[in-house]
């Protein structure tokens, strides 16, 4: 048995600061968004997303499945067959290198309670496994080597532990229930949280995270209080630290970008869904390679242009793409996610130009193409053909100098009209996924207001 010990919890109270962030929204109301973190953020536009576990040797849905799928008696112990002999994180980190990511956010601890490193606090972890010993560290490390920018997934529910009052799977289970809290209850939940504390802690200072990405946040057990509080602790571990709005109860629905600046969290976290165009708060689409966020043998995959389109909405948008991959119980990377990886890897390092440190629009997305801008430069990427003319609507103050195809620099024809510019384009797109059109402006792209096409 591991010997659990507690740490001194601190409070960061008392505080009334608002702040203006790059987005230009409101910080959360207890402490200001760290800027620099939070810009170099937006400036990676493009992350891995890695659900895993015990689950993965049966093929179903992480934790979801438990008491569903699989019985809760056999979840629980899967643990005990788990030995993927096979995980190499340098394998992990080039693949998400490959596909052109910047970052890797992994489920150090999903729903189902089970940790994917060796923590003091719990023995349900990958010490306790045939393998016997975390992934965590090594991954780390190899992110470091790699230039990649490591984060962990954190889930606020736990269904296995007891001293955690929701059941799930319960008739009674409900999304966004609500129930009065009693004296025992809480005294559970203060129990849980500390444990909670103790494991975040963990993760800051033995793997250096640079998010928290929580995650469970919906259950009536957690509340707006408790989120605050989380924030204001996990800030004061590491000042720079980036927190997801799932920390605390602000998210309204899986699709919601939008920042609400009552509750705390440094970005949005549409689920599943590609969020509307938002400047003014940071946002992540988290979205799977195929349809399940764990493993499954013969996963219908989404095509290469899908995978891109994905990618280049997101952007278009102003926000970053969390992209979920499963690795395979034997501790492999599935192979035909990894090819479709290198697909999108291999057309992002052609135009990475118009991707990294970009910001979206100024031309809101529509089904034909998307926007992005960096200094004096507008990238336009087609996603399918528009004919030979492109009108783009302009204010007079600025001029477009120059256009030309970003690949291999061929010049556009360009018309000057009254409020705006026809380019001309050929019969058929270089690119048949999405070509890349770079604007040279007289002015800063950054000046120009949203445009609607």
């Amino acid at each position: 048995m591991k010997q659990f010990t507690c740490i001194f919890v601190f409070m960061i109270c008392g505080f009334q600061l608002q702040a203006q962030y790059s987005g230009g929204g409101e910080a959360n109301p207890g402490l200001p968004t760290h800027l620099e973190a939070l810009k170099e953020f937006q400036d990676m536009r493009f992350g891995m997303f890695v659900h895993w576990g015990p689950v993965s040797l049966r093929g179903e849905e992480i934790s979801w499945s438990r008491g569903r799928e699989i019985p809760i008696e056999e979840y629980d112990q899967l643990y005990k067959e788990f030995n993927p002999e096979l995980f190499n994180a340098a394998d992990w980190v080039g693949a998400a290198k490959a596909a052109g990511m910047k970052y890797l956010v992994i489920t150090s601890r999903h729903h189902d309670g089970f940790s994917l490193w060796d923590s003091r606090y719990t023995d349900y972890d990958m010490a306790a496994t045939p393998y016997g010993k975390g992934v965590l560290k090594e991954l780390a490390k190899e992110c470091q080597k790699q230039g990649i920018k490591f984060g962990t997934y954190y889930s606020i529910c736990d269904w296995y532990r007891p001293d955690y009052p929701v059941v799930y799977p319960d008739p009674d289970y409900s999304f966004n229930k609500e129930k009065t809290m009693d004296p025992v209850t809480r005294e559970k939940m203060d129990q849980y949280t500390t444990f909670m504390k103790n494991q975040l802690r963990e993760l800051i200072e033995e793997y250096n995270t640079f998010v928290i990405w929580f995650d469970g946040e919906w259950e009536w057990a957690w509340t707006h209080e408790m989120g605050m509080d989380m924030y204001a602790y996990l800030r004061g571990l590491k000042e720079d630290i980036l927190i997801n709005n799932r920390v605390d109860k602000g998210r309204a629905g899986m699709e919601d970008n939008s920042r609400d600046p009552r509750y705390a969290g440094d970005f949005a976290t549409p689920e599943q869904n590609i969020g509307d165009f938002d400047n003014q708060y940071a946002w992540e689409t988290c979205m799977t390679i195929g349809k399940q966020w764990a493993w499954k043998p013969d996963e219908t995959l989404k095509s290469k242009k899908e995978c891109i389109h994905t990618l280049l909405y997101t952007i278009g948008g102003d926000g970053n793409l969390l992209f979920n991959v499963g690795p395979m119980p034997d501790g492999r990377m599935d192979p035909r996610q990894i090819n479709r990886l290198k697909e999108m890897g291999r057309w992002i390092s052609m135009n990475q130009e118009a991707v990294y440190g970009t910001r979206g629009g100024p031309y809101l997305p529509t089904t034909r193409m998307v926007s992005t801008h960096k200094d004096y430069r507008i990238y336009l990427h087609l996603l399918k053909s528009s004919g030979k003319k492109l009108t783009l609507p302009l204010e007079k103050e600025i001029r477009i100098k120059a256009a030309r195809f970003l690949v291999d620099g061929t010049p556009v024809k360009l018309k000057r009209n009254s409020d705006s510019y026809t380019l001309s384009l050929p019969g058929s797109l270089p690119d048949k996924t999405a070509t890349v059109i770079v604007l040279e402006l007289d002015k800063p792209a950054s000046e120009i207001e949203p445009i609607k096409l």
